[in-house]
């Protein structure tokens, strides 16, 4: 079964990345992303949505049981994508009466040269996590800093152990699902314990959904970020964290003796969040390699069809769709990027899209 799961993973991980490659195609033949590049964009990503359900469903011969591509320690993926569900189907019924997650995730890192294989939990220096335990279901994304790279420092371990972190962490006897910045504060203190230090930084956000409540907890440090759609409109967005443009809010462990050197923010700086959910709600989790590259109005022209959707696979193709559109936006020098925006706000020149990791974390209320 093992193999069989790998093969799977494979298949759908060429399928995705074949996409992309079309997809960019079609992007570079536009002059610029204006409203009708627009609308091109959002029906070759319809027309891709499609392909990948019809290539998900032949292969896997279960006709919408995707979820066999997940595994029971969390989300899966290729260099493209992976599904689960946030609670088993023998445990769906028993909580009928109120709002469950039906969650995927999908990413890439910025140089798939660089990191050719997926890696559970990774796209590049993201991280994430999405777990289910007896109290509620746990979701989070981490977006470690670059700029530690030049200094022969992995960015990503740092982001890969945090969020590991949370992970565990959220299946501990004292875990307040009503608290994720315990949670995230916890994971944090447990990285600054570690005989062998992991040096660097990250961005993060962690929620919580408990199983006996429609209230969604959140915790974000900087700008990876929340967003959830309701009746085609954004109802309700965690708050971005920055010191000055492009230097986000950020948990860090410095050098010894380079502490007065490195911006960090301890987890008490987290900008915290609470919602009531209701059915058909869409939640995107992602780290900012979405959002400086996608808009807000094309997120929620894409993601309001994904209202309501209990079966993975279909799911999985929204997420999909953001995760390559973010992609294929980021490496567009015609793209006017909300980052670009921004940084003409600041009087930044700072044209085109801006390459970077993705990660998305999608989840509908059902």
């Amino acid at each position: 079964m093992n193999e069989y799961l790998d093969n799977a993973r494979r298949h759908i991980q060429r399928t995705v990345i074949s996409g992309c490659d079309s997809l960019s195609e079609t992007l570079n033949m536009t002059a610029m992303f204006a409203s009708t590049s627009a609308n091109q964009m959002l029906n070759a990503l319809m027309h891709l949505k499609a392909l990948l359900l019809q290539e998900a469903i032949e292969f896997i011969g279960l006709s919408g049981r995707a979820n066999v591509v997940g595994d029971s320690s969390g989300a899966t993926g290729a260099s493209g994508s992976g599904s689960r569900s946030s609670e088993s189907e023998s445990e769906s019924g028993t909580r009928s009466g109120q709002p469950r997650l039906v969650s995927v995730v999908c990413g890439f890192p910025k140089d798939i040269g660089m990191y050719p294989h997926y890696s559970k939990g990774q796209f590049g220096e993201d991280a994430w996590f999405s777990t289910s335990t007896d109290q509620a279901d746990a979701l989070g994304v981490a977006d470690g800093v670059g700029g530690w790279r030049v200094y022969g420092i992995d960015p990503g371990q740092f982001s890969r152990f945090l969020m590991r972190s949370c992970e565990r962490l959220a299946h501990a006897q004292d875990f307040e699902a009503t608290r994720p910045e315990h949670l995230l504060a916890r994971a944090y203190c447990n990285l600054l314990e570690q005989k062998q230090p992991i040096l660097g930084s990250c961005t993060a956000c962690v929620l919580t959904l408990l199983h006996d409540s429609s209230t969604l907890y959140a915790a974000n440090i900087g700008d990876s970020g929340l967003l959830i759609i309701r009746d085609g409109a954004i109802v309700c967005r965690s708050m971005e964290q920055q010191h000055h443009f492009n230097t986000p809010y950020q948990l860090a462990v410095p050098p010894p003796g380079q502490g007065l050197n490195v911006l960090t923010d301890g987890p008490e700086c987290a900008a915290l969040l609470q919602f009531e959910l209701q059915q058909g709600d869409v939640l995107i989790l992602a780290t900012d390699g979405v959002y400086d590259n996608v808009s807000e109005e094309l997120l929620v022209r894409v993601l309001s069809h994904a209202s309501g959707i209990s079966d993975h696979v279909k799911l999985q193709t929204f997420a999909n769709s953001i995760a390559l559109m973010a992609r294929s936006l980021s490496f567009n020098p015609s793209h006017d990027s909300p980052f670009s925006l921004n940084a003409r706000r600041h009087n930044i020149d700072a044209p085109g899209g801006k390459p970077d990791d993705i990660t998305v974390i999608l989840a509908s209320v059902v």
